[in-house]
C-alpha cells in the first residue's frame, strides 16, 4: 500500500489544490489521482475545433506536478474508507492518506430526450480520447445541430464553422442565447456577432427528439419542425461528479454537491476537504447555494483547500461568478449581479453605464469600443456587478470588478480611481468607461436626479 500525507482525487482543480498545498506545506507528500490520462484545459474545449486545432494542444502538461513535488497516479478510484483512510483503485492498489481533497469536477447533463442515444450525439466530455474522435467525425459533417445557446453551444458555433464547409444551427430553449449569464443587450450583441458568421439561431425552441435510424439523421422540435443533422452536440450544462463522493457516506447538497464550510473542509469529516464543480458553493451575495460551475471559482475553491488542510485560516467569500468569452471576435465579461439577476432577488440597484475606444485616439489600428455596464445597491452605493464588452481588454478589466465586488467598492471610490493608461493598450483617461459608468451612477445614488 502507498501513503501520502495528502491524496487528491481529481484533474483540474486537483492539481490547484495540490500545488497549493506543496506551497503552504512543503514538507508534505501529496498523490494526484486522476482517472484520464491527459488533462484537458476545460474551457478550452470548444477551440480544438478551430483556433487550437486538436485536443493535443489544449492540455496541461504533466511536468507541472513534477516540478511541484506531487506524485501522479493515472487510474479510477473505486471506494474510499474514511474509518482507516484508505483510497482503493479499480485496479486494487490501495493508497493511504491523512487527509483527502475531492476534486472530482462534473460530467455533462445528458436530457431524456428520445434518439440521445443514437452515434454522432455528443455531450461534452472532458476526454481527451472522446474530443480527438468528435474532431475526426466532424471533417465529414456538412449540417452541425448544438443544443444549448449557453457559453458551450455559443463557443462550439463559432469555433466549429472555422475552415470547414458545413451548417450550424443553435437551438436554444430561452428566449435569447447566453440569458443565464448576461443581460439582454449583451445576449443580443452576442448573438449578432455570431450570426455575421452564417450560424443559424433558432430561440424559444426546444428539440422533441432526435432522428435517425442508429445514426442521427435529424433533429424534431417541439412545433413539428425538422432540422437536417449528421451530428448533434450537447452543449445544456453540467452536474456534479459526486458518485464515490455519496458512496463514501459524505453529506450531499444543493444539486447533489459535497457539502463543506468556509474552509472547504466537509460536513461530514473534518479530514475530508472538497474544490471544484463537485463542492457545494455559497453566493458572495446571499450566501446561499448557488448552481454555478466556472474556472474561477473552481481554481479559488482549491487554493483555499490546499492551503487549509493543516491549518484551517482561509476562508472561502462565495461565489462572485466571474467569466469572460469571446464570439466572433467580440468579448463579453460579466462579474457579479446582472441587472437582470438583481430584479429577480428583489435587489433595489442604480445602474451607470460608458463606452469608448480601448485606445487614445481612437483612430489607432484595432481600436475597438468598450461598453461597461456597473450595478450598484440603491441603499449603500456598493458595487454588485458589471458587464463588459469589446476588445480583449475586457478579459482583465472584467477580473478587475471582480476585485472591486470582493472588496465592496462603492461607487465614490471607483471614481477615485488612478489607472494606468497608455494610448496603445487602454482608454483615454478621461474617457476611461468603468470610472465614468462609476461617474454615471454617482447622482442618482445620491438622490440629486
Amino acid at each position: 500500500m502507498k501513503n501520502a500525507d495528502v491524496v487528491v482525487l481529481g484533474g483540474l482543480s486537483g492539481i490547484t489544490a495540490g500545488i497549493s498545498c506543496r506551497r503552504h506545506y512543503p514538507g508534505k507528500k501529496v498523490i494526484l489521482v486522476r482517472k484520464e490520462g491527459t488533462v484537458l484545459i476545460p474551457c478550452g474545449i470548444p477551440y480544438i475545433y478551430g483556433t487550437v486545432g486538436g485536443p493535443e494542444n489544449n492540455v496541461i502538461p504533466d511536468g507541472l506536478l513534477e516540478n511541484n513535488g506531487i506524485e501522479l497516479i493515472k487510474g479510477e478510484a473505486v471506494d474510499v474508507d474514511r474509518t482507516r483512510k484508505v483510497v482503493t483503485m479499480k485496479d486494487g492498489e490501495t493508497i493511504g492518506y491523512e487527509k483527502l481533497v475531492f476534486a472530482t469536477g462534473s460530467v455533462p447533463l445528458i436530457p431524456p430526450i428520445p434518439g440521445i442515444e443514437k452515434q454522432n450525439v455528443y455531450p461534452v466530455k472532458k476526454e481527451f480520447d472522446y474530443l480527438s474522435e468528435v474532431q475526426q467525425k466532424m471533417n465529414d459533417v456538412k449540417e452541425l445541430v448544438i443544443i444549448g445557446g449557453g457559453f458551450i453551444g455559443m463557443e462550439f458555433a463559432d469555433e466549429c464553422r472555422k475552415g470547414r464547409d458545413l451548417n450550424v444551427t443553435i437551438v436554444e430553449a430561452l428566449p435569447r442565447c447566453l440569458q443565464m449569464a448576461m443581460d439582454d443587450e449583451f445576449c443580443e450583441e452576442a448573438q449578432a456577432k455570431l450570426a455575421e458568421t452564417g450560424v443559424k439561431i433558432l430561440v424559444n425552441e426546444k428539440v422533441e427528439a432526435i432522428l435517425g435510424d442508429g445514426k442521427v439523421s435529424g433533429v424534431r422540435l417541439a412545433d413539428g419542425r425538422e432540422l437536417k443533422a449528421d451530428m448533434v452536440i450537447l452543449g445544456i450544462g453540467a452536474v456534479p461528479n459526486t458518485e464515490l463522493a455519496a458512496r463514501t457516506g459524505l453529506e450531499l447538497g444543493f444539486k447533489k454537491t459535497i457539502k463543506v464550510n468556509r474552509y472547504m473542509q466537509s460536513y461530514t469529516d473534518p479530514d475530508v476537504f472538497a474544490c471544484g464543480d463537485c463542492a457545494e458553493k455559497p453566493s458572495f451575495f446571499d450566501g446561499k447555494p448557488t448552481g454555478v460551475m466556472l474556472a474561477s471559482i473552481s481554481t479559488s475553491e482549491a487554493r483555499i483547500a490546499g492551503a487549509n488542510l493543516f491549518s484551517p485560516t482561509h476562508q472561502n467569500c462565495g461565489a462572485i461568478s466571474v467569466f469572460s468569452t469571446v464570439i466572433n471576435g467580440r468579448a463579453f465579461g460579466v462579474a457579479g449581479l446582472t441587472e437582470r439577476t438583481a430584479t429577480l432577488t428583489g435587489t433595489r440597484i442604480v445602474t451607470g453605464t460608458a463606452e469608448a475606444p480601448d485606445t487614445h485616439p481612437g483612430g489607432m489600428p484595432n481600436s475597438c469600443s468598450t461598453k461597461v455596464k456597473l450595478m450598484f445597491a440603491k441603499d449603500t452605493g456598493v458595487l454588485l456587478g458589471g458587464s463588459i464588452c469589446g476588445g480583449k481588454s475586457v478579459g482583465e478589466m472584467i477580473n478587475v470588478l471582480s476585485a472591486c465586488i470582493m472588496h465592496r467598492m462603492s461607487a465614490d471610490d471607483m471614481v477615485n480611481f488612478q489607472m494606468g493608461t497608455h494610448p496603445a493598450l487602454t482608454a483615454s483617461p478621461i474617457m476611461y468607461p468603468i470610472v465614468n459608468a462609476a461617474c454615471k451612477a454617482i447622482i442618482p445614488l445620491k438622490g440629486i436626479a
